[in-house]
């Protein structure tokens, strides 16, 4: 290891470096870059971090965090570490921790600081500005607004620092701030937490109990960790796995196969179907040879155009565009997509076979019927693949499941099965008495 080493150097080699290196680099930096490497890492990376160092070395780092990021580390820690590591902190945080372990990991309440900048309603804005600068040296993390709460700790209303700055030391602070607050309880999800805050572009929100007595306050920099995590899950279900709960290269591997073995056995069971499909016209195929020549072109075209359409709506309904209200306007929105999408592939397919025939005579006097069995299955299939994954979502988040657990493998499979009887039906009826 390089004896002379950069903070920025070793935030470069950071992902490719193991815990034992890393702890090792963190030792040949500046204390002041050291402490500043750590607070940026994720938590898994910190928590990984301290329970390598000897448990002198665990108190200092442990109390350089928040009461809310110590709160996480410790939710990464092995159960059987945390008791030992909650007893290095000081009685206070200690205290703050603890009620914040009381969370779930992914409630506003776990998210949230305990530390904010509180005013009564008769200071005025010249004592308010005169405490508000104190606490600022002390916990710059959570100072972006001043909380006006009564006797019974209830939110009466926010002035941000710049207001309070701008406003006549003389007046009360009752006339500067805000009233009727938007606030968060600290049950609710972080998933809806990240929506509000999307909603009203606010850099931190109040959390509140079922009283309306505030606990904390969450602020931007946990939602973005928040947005980051949540659409990584989306992705990864999307992409037909089961969401991994560590960064991909801290998954073991036992673990890694048994959450993409699940999904892929599914599909497998249901590409099976297109097996029996394809058996059912196995006499079709027999007499029309040229018909299984077209069967991927088919079952393609649907599968992607349902993949298309389950991931645009997924999307929409996590950032809060589309809602269960919604269906008609979509499903009317996507029969047309289906129609017009399809319309585009069957006149590239009508256009591929007239050109192969005119060049190669591949598809013998019968090829302006095959041409129109093509295209007229392709407007089918790609529109029968457009409203299934269009509507899957949607039934998914009707029965109370996750949205993207409509995997694009899923819609795929499903359509593939649903195309070969469009396919097969279509060429029965244009194609008798002919080929059929």
């Amino acid at each position: 290891m390089n004896d002379s080493l950069t903070q920025d150097e070793l935030a470069d080699a950071w992902p490719v470096l193991d815990t034992a290196e890393r702890l090792q680099a963190v030792g040949l930096l500046s204390r002041p870059d050291a402490e500043d490497l750590f607070l940026t890492v994720s938590t898994r990376d910190q928590a990984e971090l301290v329970l390598a160092m000897e448990p002198a070395e665990r108190r200092m780092w442990l109390r350089l965090l928040a009461p809310d990021d110590a709160a996480d580390l410790l939710q990464e820690a092995p159960l059987a570490e945390r008791a030992a590591m909650l007893a290095l902190l000081d009685p206070a945080t200690r205290r703050e921790v603890t009620g914040l372990l009381a969370y779930a990991e992914d409630q506003a309440g776990g998210l949230m600081n305990p530390h904010y900048a509180r005013l009564r309603p008769d200071m005025s804005v010249a004592e308010a500005t005169a405490y508000l600068h104190r606490f600022a040296r002390a916990h710059r993390d959570t100072t972006y607004y001043a909380y006006v709460l009564d006797a019974e700790q209830r939110v009466l209303g926010t002035a941000s620092f710049r207001e309070l700055f701008a406003a006549d030391p003389a007046r009360p602070i009752t006339d500067v701030m805000r009233p009727d607050p938007v606030t968060v309880r600290e049950d609710l999800d972080q998933e809806e937490v990240s929506k509000i805050f999307a909603a009203h572009h606010f850099l931190a929100l109040p959390v509140v109990d079922d009283a309306g007595r505030m606990k904390g306050v969450v602020t931007i920099d946990d939602v973005v960790d928040v947005v980051r995590e949540e659409a990584t899950e989306d992705i990864q279900k999307i992409g037909g796995t089961e969401a991994l709960d560590a960064p991909y290269l801290a998954v073991g591997f036992a673990s890694m196969v048994r959450k993409r073995a699940g999904w892929l056995s599914a599909l497998f069971l249901g590409e099976m179907l297109t097996a029996t499909a394809m058996g059912r016209y196995e006499d079709e195929i027999a007499r029309a040879v040229v018909l299984a020549l077209f069967v991927p072109l088919i079952i393609s075209s649907g599968g992607n155009s349902g993949s298309q359409a389950t991931t645009l709506v997924i999307r929409a309904m996590a950032l809060g565009e589309v809602g269960l209200r919604d269906w008609w306007r979509v499903i009317r929105r996507e029969l047309a997509s289906g129609l017009v999408l399809g319309s585009i592939l069957a006149a590239i397919g009508l256009v591929r076979i007239l050109v192969w025939q005119g060049m190669f005579h591949a598809y013998g006097a019968h090829y302006g019927l095959i041409a129109a069995t093509v295209s007229l299955s392709l407007i089918g299939v790609v529109t029968f693949g457009t409203l299934a994954g269009s509507m899957l979502p949607f039934v998914l988040r009707r029965l109370g499941l996750d949205p993207a657990s409509a995997s694009a493998p899923f819609v795929a499979t499903l359509v593939d099965v649903t195309g070969l009887v469009i396919y097969f039906s279509v060429a029965s009826v244009v194609l008798r008495g002919t080929l059929l």
